[in-house]
Formats: C-alpha cells, structure tokens, sequence
C-alpha cells in the first residue's frame, strides 16, 4: 500500500508535466501559423517544452523505474485529456476543408 502511495506523486507530476507540454504543444501551433516568423515558435518551443519534460522525469524517477513508468502513464494521460480538451474546443472554431477535384 505504502510502494502506491508514494507513486502518486510521480503520477500526477507526469500529469502536469505532460500538461505543460502538449497544452504548449497546442498554443505554439495556434500562435505560430499566424505569426510572420513561425519557425523561431516552433523551434524555441520545441526545445522549452522537451528539456522541461526531460528535467521533469529525471528529477521525479530519481534512477528507479517504477517512478518513471508512473510518471509517463501521467504524461500519456495528460496527453489524452489535453488532446480531448483542444478537439472539444477546435470543432466549433474549424471549418471543414474544401475537397479538391482533379481533372482527369
């Protein structure tokens, strides 16, 4: 009981660490396609967004393995909500794509 408890923690770290990321992921996206330098956007969050989960799982395992894998199922989960959230949110916004037809 004591080894689940204390895997809550790396559980819900994972969580907000995916948070952070893939809820970047989405900002940087709506941001960067309008912005007139979007590579600098996508490059700089990239690398803000990856060394900041890195840093999260090597500080939330502390080299055990069960911490990890706690901290990446909160990670994946995170990423299923988050994703769940910005198409709940992205259907009203989008208009459906024209189809294109191509002569023969």
């Amino acid at each position: 009981m004591r080894e689940v408890l204390g895997l809550m923690v790396p559980l819900l770290t994972g969580v907000l660490l995916g948070a952070i990321f893939f809820g970047g992921l989405w900002a940087t996206i709506r941001r960067g396609l309008s912005s007139k330098q979007p590579a600098l956007w996508f490059l700089g969050s990239f690398l803000l967004r990856t060394s900041t989960a890195v840093v999260g799982f090597l500080v939330v395992s502390r080299g055990q393995w069960d911490r990890l894998l706690a901290c990446l199922l909160g990670f994946v989960v995170a990423r299923l909500v988050v994703t769940w959230l910005t198409r709940q949110s992205g259907a009203s916004q989008s208009c459906p794509a024209r189809e294109i037809i191509h002569a023969p």
